[in-house]
């Protein structure tokens, strides 16, 4: 369940890291959706 969610995810969602996004700059938001990518990722490649 979670890789079909990391993939809509890629397609969806804004990468950060190729826009060069510094963390310590990063607005909610965009501390959100990273939070959520890492989640899923992390569950994605655990199952």
């Amino acid at each position: 369940m979670y890789k079909i969610i990391a993939q809509i995810n890629k397609i969806l969602l804004p990468s950060f890291t190729k826009q060069r996004l510094d963390l310590a700059k990063a607005k909610k938001w965009q501390m959100a959706i990273i939070g959520w990518r890492y989640y899923v990722t992390t569950k994605a490649l655990g199952n």
